[in-house]
């Protein structure tokens, strides 16, 4: 039997992307990104993002086939992201992907956004573990879920109480006066000689009052703000600001926290394998620490290269493959874009 070739798109955010996949192979991951359009911002400007889709979409499905060495016609089914995201994003998106299913002739799968995260996975380590713990950390969530059949829905264990990890570290980074988007200069001016003891700032959440409350949310406003405050008594001192040190120490306490309650969720579940996804799983001492941790606690950590962990269409369409794979109903063609829709909820019906 011939593994399905699925066409995905992405648009939840400011990424345009159009994965094609066949079975668990990637055979393109293009994308169009309007991040440059945002930076001037410091953040995403939803209309900016959803008339940057509208421009890319067929440039991107173009160049998507074209390295893939396919036709459209040749699909056989095409998945996009319908939910959660903003929704302007998710409209254009949406719209194409009916568009094109409808003018091809093909079933439409329209997935979360989160749970595509996941199953990206199986594009680099194949099939899934029968259970695992996914952590997934990005600008706009962090999330542990429970996951046995990524096909069948997954069960949510803790989230962000306010700031999700990504939003911090840009949030940060404009303290800083780094640029945006804020993680991969953090992230870079932390291993440029930033000490990640030089400030103990604090860990959200995890004094034993809040265990018994929240012991796998995440709340990193907190933080946050331990950052600024700290920042701004040293401007007001007259003293310079080792960004460098503030980096590192900073991001030392999210990636704490996040490993920290991923192998407790681990635990608590009885499973051995920890998926870590999202654009946060790209930062260079969340995967160094990830891997030292998991080591210890015999846990078995996979996460996928860092361009796959931010948006991109590859996502999109791993997701759609293994619903088409498991025989799984496509979803209506009137199917909405769903700005919140619900991790619970792997497919739109």
């Amino acid at each position: 039997m011939n593994e399905p070739l699925i066409l995905g798109i992405e648009t939840s955010c400011d990424e345009t992307g159009v994965g094609i996949v066949r079975g668990q192979t990637l055979l393109a991951d293009a994308i169009a990104s309007s991040v440059e359009e945002h930076a001037r911002f410091g953040g995403v400007v939803p209309e900016v993002a959803s008339r940057a889709h509208l421009e890319a979409m067929v440039p991107t499905i173009r160049r998507a086939c074209e390295t893939a060495g396919i036709k459209p016609t040749d699909v056989d089914a095409v998945a996009v992201t319908s939910g959660p995201g903003l929704a302007g994003a998710l409209l254009v998106g949406v719209a194409a992907a009916k568009g094109l299913a409808l003018s091809l002739d093909k079933p439409l799968y329209g997935v979360n956004h989160l749970a595509a995260h996941v199953a990206v996975d199986t594009l680099e380590h194949g099939d899934l573990p029968k259970g695992c713990v996914a952590m997934l950390v990005s600008g706009g969530h962090s999330s542990l879920l429970s996951v046995e059949d990524i096909t069948d829905g997954v069960v949510p264990m803790g989230s962000t109480i306010d700031d999700a990890a990504g939003e911090a570290f840009d949030k940060v980074a404009r303290v800083l006066g780094l640029p945006f988007p804020g993680g991969p200069y953090i992230d870079k001016a932390a291993r440029d000689g930033g000490d990640r003891l030089y400030v103990k700032f604090p860990r959200g959440l995890t004094s034993q009052r809040d265990l018994e409350r929240h012991r796998f949310d995440f709340s990193f406003s907190g933080l946050k703000t331990a950052v600024a405050r700290w920042v701004e008594a040293r401007r007001r001192d007259g003293e310079d600001v080792p960004v460098n040190h503030v980096a590192a120490a900073f991001q030392e306490a999210v990636c704490d926290v996040l490993t920290r309650k991923a192998i407790d969720a681990c635990k608590d579940r009885g499973f051995e394998h920890l998926l870590i996804g999202g654009g946060v799983a790209a930062n260079s001492r969340l995967r160094a620490m990830a891997e030292e941790r998991c080591t210890a606690a015999g846990i078995a950590v996979r996460v996928p290269r860092p361009g796959l962990c931010t948006d991109n269409g590859a996502m999109v369409a791993a997701l759609g493959s293994e619903l088409v794979r498991a025989g799984r109903a496509p979803s209506p063609l009137d199917l909405p874009a769903d700005s919140s829709m619900p991790i619970t909820e792997v497919l739109n019906k």
